[in-house]
């Protein structure tokens, strides 16, 4: 719900809010300002097409220019025709660059990481909703464009952590820095040679879902596999249960938990690779430990497994990414 109230930040007093365009998307004026009130993705995409077409802005009035409706179509249409993701990320770029008055973002290529920075004229940051719908829209279409998602190593923010921060991490990244020198999104650069291979037929698909589509092909922060995720970031990762202490840990049988994991898309195998991967990135900004440190708090063999490991993640070694850290970090 707090998107929700940050979403009508622009558009509406904060003490007479327009109870007839939130019921219209589903929402109940009167949890508006609970703070543990949710709301379903599908009512929160209505109301963003709702006060998209009210204010003729796909970006909440959060910019003196704005986005004018028509503007993610204009983008994702022009953006699928060229050959590769790097490509159509500079499309994208470019365009909203050209749109928005006080976010220029750019495209840079680091050896096997590629940032996505945001140039901004003025000195004082944006709030955190800001920067995360321009993250929304870029990564959204993005992720349409190379048909799969594509995983976010971090992101940077000149702005101060919000109180409310889960949803953000489920949403993108449990990487998130905040009070940085800049704005920045970091992936791997393998993900910019992906091929686009999008036709007519799914563009028009991917519009009249949008944006419904960009919010729910994130996790469910109530799911199974998010309460396991949790589990596993408190316990040392060579001290994680197998399969059998897991399900026995939430009574469950093995046969139940892994039938519960797959309605949810996940096995329990490719939540411990994806909290390992979530616990390397975040370890390596501690320059104290040593890649043998690191390995051995991982569960690695050696040294050369996590190398060999990272890279297959990533499309980079560890090395060169905590060198882009300390970089950073100077900046």
């Amino acid at each position: 719900m707090q998107l929700v109230r940050e979403a009508l930040l622009q558009s509406a007093p904060a003490d007479a809010p327009d109870a007839e365009l939130l019921a219209g998307a589903g929402i109940d004026v009167r949890q508006l300002h609970h703070p543990e009130a949710r709301v379903t993705a599908s009512a929160y995409a209505h109301l963003w097409r709702v006060l998209a077409v009210r204010c003729n802005d796909e970006f909440f009035g959060m910019d003196p220019r704005g986005l004018r409706s028509g503007s993610l179509a204009f983008l994702a249409r022009t953006a699928m025709a060229q050959p590769t993701l790097g490509a159509g990320l500079e499309v994208v770029l470019d365009f909203l660059a050209l749109m928005l008055e006080d976010l220029r973002p750019s495209l840079v290529r680091r050896q096997s990481l590629a940032e996505i920075v945001i140039a901004e004229p003025v000195q004082q940051p944006r709030r955190a909703f800001t920067y995360f719908t321009f993250w929304m829209i870029v990564h959204g279409v993005a992720c349409w464009l190379a048909g799969r998602r594509i995983p976010i190593l971090a992101i940077d923010l000149r702005c101060v952590e919000p109180l409310f921060c889960d949803d953000y991490r489920v949403m993108f990244s449990e990487n998130l820095q905040f009070e940085r020198p800049s704005t920045r999104l970091i992936m791997s650069a393998e993900a910019l040679d992906v091929p686009i291979r999008r036709s007519h037929e799914d563009l028009q698909r991917f519009l009249a879902e949008a944006p419904g589509n960009i919010l729910v092909k994130y996790r469910d922060p109530a799911s199974l596999a998010r309460r396991i995720r949790q589990s596993l970031r408190q316990q040392d990762p060579g001290q994680w249960p197998d399969a059998e202490h897991l399900a026995a840990s939430l009574c469950l049988s093995v046969a139940t938990l892994r039938r519960r994991l797959a309605e949810e898309g996940q096995t329990y195998q490719g939540i411990k690779d994806s909290v390992r991967r979530e616990l390397a990135i975040a370890w390596l900004n501690d320059v104290r430990l040593s890649m043998a440190e690191l390995a051995e708090r991982l569960g690695f063999a050696d040294s050369s497994s996590f190398y060999k490991a990272f890279r297959k993640w990533f499309g980079c070694n560890p090395g060169h990414y905590r060198a882009l850290i300390l970089r950073r970090e100077r900046g």
